[in-house]
C-alpha cells in the first residue's frame, strides 16, 4: 500500500476531545530531532523501558521517518515537551489464508502516562487511529495487545495466538526425515542483504505474519546497536537447500549459569520452506552444553512433536492472544482471502461506531476466490431471503477472519447468530485455514 504518511490532518474528532480538557493532540514531525527525541523518552517510559540512549534515539529517528506518529500534551506539566500520550502507526500487508496479502494499517507504541489516566486519552487515540486506517484505505486495522481487556471496545479481537515452546534437551531425539541441505553458522552483517527475501517469502505462508520491515531485521540480527552485550551473544544460524540457495535463518542466544548447561533461547525464525522449518528446529533442539531450548513467540500448532520421539520432551506455555484485528472495509477484506469451500453467506455486520457495519453477500467459487458486495437496504429482503447467513459483530468478524477462532464456538457462546439453518456450518467450511493462522513478532 503507497501511502503519504504525512497527507492528511490530525484526527479532528480526537482535536476536539483533547482540546476540550486542556491537552493538544499532535501529529510529530519525524524530521525534528528534539520533539522525536521526547516522544520516544515518553515511549520508553510508557513500556518501562531504561531512558534512551544516543544509539536507540538514531535508531529510532530511522524507524519512524517511515510511520505516522502522534503525541498528547499537557502545556501544564513540568516537562510540556514530552508528550503525556504517544501512538504510531503505517500501512503495511498483512499475509491472509491463500498466501495473499491484504493491505492493513498497523497501531503501535499505544502508551497513555499514569499521571493522565481516565481523561479519555486512550479513547481518543485508539478512535483516531480507525480514521487514520480508513483514510489510509486499509481494509485492516491490528495491533499486539500487552493488556486483553483494552482494545475490545475499540472493534478489536484476538486472531492469532502464540505460545512459548520449550524442549527437553534430554529426552530430545529427533525422528523427522532427513533435510537435504545444511545449517551452517553465518556473520549476521553478511545475512543481512539477503534477509529481506527469505523473511518475504516465510511471512506469506503463514496468515497472520505481517511485513518485516529493515529495522526490525536490524535489531533481530544485532546490527543497530552491535557492541551492545544483547547483540554479541546472539548467533545466526542460516539454511541452504541441497542447491546451495539460503531459505531460511534462525537468531538464537544461550543464557546460562558460570559452569551451568544454558538454555538455547530464540525470537525469531524465518523459514521459507518446510525443509527450512525442519532443519533449523533440528539445529536448535540439538545444541550441546544446553538444558533445553526455548522459542518464543511461536506458533501453538508447532510440527515439532510428531519430529520427536518424545512429544512430552515439549512444554507449551504461555499461550496468548496475540496478534488483534480489527475490520475497516468488509468488502476489502473478505476479498482478499482464499475460502476452504465454496458457498453462498450473507454476512450481517454490527459495528458501533459505524465504520464496517453492513450486509455483504459473500460468494465464494470452487477455487476458494470470493466476490464480496454490499446488499443495499431496497434489495435485502429479495437478495437475502432463503440464503444462509451469519449475524456477528465486527469483534467476531475479525475473529474469525484468519481462521483461528472457529465461527461455532461464537456461536456456542452466542456471538455469532445464523438467518437460516447450517449457516454456521457453512461458515466453519468457507472461514477454515489450511494453516494456523500464527504472528512470530511483537509490532
Amino acid at each position: 500500500m503507497s501511502f503519504d504518511l504525512q497527507g492528511f490532518p490530525a484526527d479532528s474528532e480526537a482535536l476536539a476531545t483533547l482540546a476540550a480538557r486542556g491537552l493538544a493532540y499532535r501529529l510529530v514531525d519525524t524530521s525534528d530531532a528534539a520533539a522525536t527525541s521526547k516522544w520516544v523518552e515518553a515511549d520508553f517510559r510508557g513500556f518501562h523501558h531504561s531512558r534512551p540512549r544516543q544509539i536507540d534515539l538514531d535508531f529510532d529517528f530511522g524507524l519512524l521517518a517511515e510511520r505516522r506518529v502522534h503525541g498528547v500534551y499537557d502545556p501544564t506539566i513540568a516537562e510540556p515537551a514530552v508528550p503525556v500520550a504517544t501512538v504510531s502507526s503505517w500501512p503495511t500487508g498483512l499475509s491472509v489464508p491463500g498466501g495473499r496479502s491484504v493491505d492493513a494499517w498497523a497501531v503501535s507504541s499505544v502508551t497513555v502516562s499514569p499521571t493522565h489516566r481516565r481523561r479519555g486519552i486512550a479513547r481518543a487515540l485508539m478512535l483516531a487511529e480507525l480514521q487514520n486506517a480508513r483514510s489510509a484505505g486499509a481494509a485492516l486495522a491490528m495491533l499486539t495487545a500487552t493488556e486483553a481487556t483494552i482494545y475490545g471496545r475499540f472493534g478489536y479481537a484476538p486472531a492469532a495466538r502464540a505460545a512459548t515452546v520449550y524442549v527437553d534437551r534430554r529426552r530430545a531425539h529427533w525422528i523427522g526425515a532427513d533435510v537435504p541441505g545444511r545449517v551452517q553458522f553465518v556473520d549476521a552483517a553478511a545475512i543481512r542483504e539477503i534477509a529481506p527475501a527469505i523473511a518475504r517469502r516465510a511471512v506469506a505462508r503463514t496468515p497472520g505474519e505481517i511485513d518485516r520491515w529493515p529495522a526490525l531485521l536490524d535489531r533481530v540480527l544485532g546490527l543497530h546497536d552491535p557492541e551492545s552485550d544483547r547483540s554479541r551473544s546472539r548467533r545466526v544460524a542460516r539454511y541452504d537447500d541441497e542447491r546451495g540457495q539460503p531459505q531460511g535463518f534462525a537468531v538464537f542466544h544461550v543464557t546460562r549459569e558460570p559452569n551451568a548447561p544454558g538454555v538455547a533461547e530464540f525470537d525469531f525464525l524465518a523459514a521459507a520452506t518446510d525443509d527450512a522449518e525442519r532443519a533449523l528446529w533440528r539445529f536448535l533442539v540439538e545444541q550441546d552444553y544446553v538444558s533445553g531450548t526455548r522459542g518464543l513467540l511461536r506458533s501453538v500448532d508447532e510440527p515439532l512433536p510428531w519430529l520427536l520421539d518424545d512429544p512430552r520432551a515439549i512444554t507449551v506455555t504461555d499461550v496468548v492472544d496475540h496478534l488483534w484485528l480489527r475490520v475497516i472495509d468488509p468488502i476489502a477484506a473478505l476479498s482478499a482471502r482464499r475460502y476452504s469451500s465454496p458457498g453462498r453467506l450473507v454476512v450481517e455486520v454490527d459495528d458501533p461506531v459505524g465504520i464496517a457495519a453492513g450486509r455483504f453477500e459473500l460468494v465464494v467459487d470452487d477455487g476458494g476466490r470470493a466476490e464480496v458486495a454490499a446488499i443495499e437496504s431496497r434489495d435485502a429482503a429479495a437478495s437475502v431471503k432463503g440464503a444462509r447467513g451469519i449475524r456477528l459483530g465486527v469483534r467476531e468478524l475479525g475473529a474469525i477472519y484468519l481462521g483461528g477462532v472457529r465461527p461455532s464456538v461464537l456461536a456456542r457462546a452466542g456471538r455469532i447468530e445464523e438467518s437460516a439453518p447450517r449457516s454456521i456450518d457453512l461458515a466453519e467450511r468457507m472461514f477454515a485455514s489450511t494453516r494456523t493462522p500464527h504472528l512470530s513478532i511483537w509490532f
